[in-house]
């Protein structure tokens, strides 16, 4: 009787998985539409904003939506629709650049501390607790009276209190991979600490550290938007959805619209981000998949 020959279907690339499962999981569909939607407002925004954002016009001040203002306008007169437009670049900027820097340090940091000796592991591990130990609040009011309020100043922030969150999942991840069989025959075969770290451990820890850095996103979105809120953000007249909530709150008697104006785009800008970081964790990372 003839063999009959094994199954020859080659097993699905993650990012096939990723289009599997988005067909699958509704909430996870959602998640794309969002962060499409939030992703092309911010990079198209000098073309798809209906008005300038910062063009003032009193006599115009705290309307209601209209045809030509769909979000009102705020006390300056101001096209809030096109603001809030304006503000997702801002906010898609401050994310993406505090995440690479944050997320590329942490990676570095951690694979030392879980890789190398012990007494580089614990020094790194002192480090990551001291500046976890301070709040993120009480941090960027330091740093703002140090360097004063401005956008470099929300990322500075939010690089350096996500540093030690990065690096502490990077540095569990290595060390729980230094012991595992081909990591020592390698060694055996006379790899050095390079060649492990580059070849075989970063191809390993980088799926989860993408995973939690997508989740991190609205994250980041929120810190910029309070600490604009608060005045130590971005400075006027530089659109932004936590100076459009402050303005809202100033003006909440008036009009309710740019409260909603701003907190709106919070909102769906972390429900996107949260359904895409869930789905692709439950594809690159079967191990933390959601019970069915």
């Amino acid at each position: 009787m003839p063999n009959i020959p094994a199954s020859t279907t080659a097993a699905p690339t993650p990012w096939q998985s990723l289009i599997n499962h988005l067909g699958r999981d509704p909430m996870a569909l959602l998640g794309i539409i969002l962060v499409v939607i939030m992703v092309g407002s911010a990079i198209l925004a000098p073309w798809i904003a209906p008005h300038d954002p910062n063009k003032i016009n009193v006599r115009y001040r705290l309307k209601p939506p209209s045809a030509d203002h769909w979000l009102g306008t705020d006390q300056l007169g101001r096209d809030v629709l096109s603001r809030v437009i304006m503000g997702s670049r801002i906010a898609l900027q401050v994310a993406l650049i505090s995440i690479a820097v944050a997320g590329s340090c942490g990676l570095l940091l951690g694979m030392l501390a879980g890789y190398g000796p012990r007494w580089l592991d614990s020094v790194l591990i002192v480090l990551f607790d001291t500046v976890r130990s301070f709040p993120t609040i009480m941090f960027a009011l330091a740093v703002v009276t140090l360097m004063g309020p401005s956008l470099n100043t929300v990322i500075l922030v939010v690089i350096v209190t996500s540093i030690p969150v990065y690096g502490r999942i990077v540095r569990s991840q290595t060390q729980a991979l230094r012991n595992h069989e081909f990591i020592l025959a390698e060694r055996a075969m006379g790899a050095g600490a390079m060649r492990v770290l580059g070849l075989h451990m970063l191809s390993n820890v980088i799926g989860p550290l993408l995973i939690i850095a997508s989740m991190d996103i609205p994250v980041v979105v929120t810190i910029e938007a309070g600490l604009s809120f608060l005045g130590l953000g971005v400075r006027p007249p530089t659109a932004s959805w936590g100076a459009i909530l402050n303005d809202g709150y100033a003006f909440i008697r008036n009009t309710p619209w740019l409260v909603i104006a701003g907190g709106v785009p919070l909102i769906l800008t972390t429900l996107g981000f949260t359904f895409l970081g869930e789905a692709l964790r439950d594809v690159f990372d079967p191990k933390l998949r959601r019970e069915a």
